[in-house]
């Protein structure tokens, strides 16, 4: 198992671990956190379009809201599709293991399109059995994360289901400059209206959707990059290779992911998760 070099700031280590190939079309990455500093670690996660399962060992770490609630992790909770900036905190003692399911993953273990929006539900809520609290049970016996991550890996092969041959053709669809949707549906024959209506169900999400989020995805891949060089962004620049029509337009896309402006979220990028990355 291939993984990262932990990053440690103050005795808080974290890692992101990858994935084998033959699970490349199930996960993008494991990612661990572990905090042994005596103060709350509180991080921002960029939205992803993926679905998230979080188990959590030692004290509780907790999701937070933008109406200031906050939502305690108790052993296992599902999340997604991340749409949208989610803070979340690990406490002393804490420590949590996210594994990030892509593309039509959820649906082929839970059969649903998704669950509630940012809403995090008990995985075992979604299956006829508790075998995710029998899971966690497993991984809280030991405290080595690529240990925890093979155990995860055997676990899930029974439970994946066969991918559909349009939600295939729908994750694999790489022309950008063409409408999945129209494409797709002269290809099998089908209305326009059906193939939305799977785009939604296998994988949580529309394809107008996912449209956007990649503009604004790779607009925050080159103001990192910027960043990096201690280089002054020209947020023109910006907006013409990401294709965006004006400034406002770039702004309205970060307020409405990360309720942040351009400039703000190159203020505070440091304390921002981004699963991408």
């Amino acid at each position: 198992m291939k993984k990262t070099a932990p990053q440690r700031t103050h005795r808080y280590v974290s890692q992101r671990i990858a994935v084998p190939q033959e699970f490349a079309e199930v996960f993008s990455h494991f990612y661990f956190a572990r905090n042994r500093s005596d103060v709350t670690v509180r991080k921002t996660l960029l939205p992803s379009y993926q679905t998230i399962l979080v188990f959590n060992f030692g004290a509780k770490a907790a999701l937070h809201t933008h109406q200031n609630t906050t939502i305690e992790i108790d052993r296992c909770i599902v999340l997604g599709p991340i749409k949208k900036a989610i803070d979340y905190s690990l406490p002393p003692l804490s420590q949590i293991l996210v594994v990030n399911l892509i593309a039509d993953a959820f649906y082929r273990f839970f059969g649903h399109t998704s669950v509630p929006a940012n809403v995090p539900i008990n995985p075992d809520g979604l299956l006829a059995d508790n075998c995710f609290t029998t899971l966690w049970s497993v991984l809280n016996k030991t405290d080595d994360p690529t240990t925890r991550v093979d155990y995860l890996l055997e676990f899930c092969k029974p439970h994946l289901s066969p991918r559909s041959h349009l939600a295939e053709a729908l994750v694999n669809f790489g022309d950008r400059t063409l409408s999945p949707i129209k494409a797709l549906a002269n290809k099998h024959n089908q209305s326009e209206r059906n193939v939305q209506l799977n785009h939604k169900k296998h994988l949580g999400y529309s394809a107008k959707e996912i449209h956007r989020y990649q503009r604004f995805i790779k607009a925050v891949a080159l103001i990192q990059q910027i960043a990096s060089h201690n280089t002054k962004v020209n947020w023109f620049e910006i907006i013409n290779a990401c294709g965006y029509y004006d400034q406002s337009q770039l702004i309205h896309d970060f307020q409405h992911y990360l309720n942040l402006s351009p400039t703000m979220y190159l203020k505070f990028q440091a304390d921002i998760c981004n699963p991408a990355g």
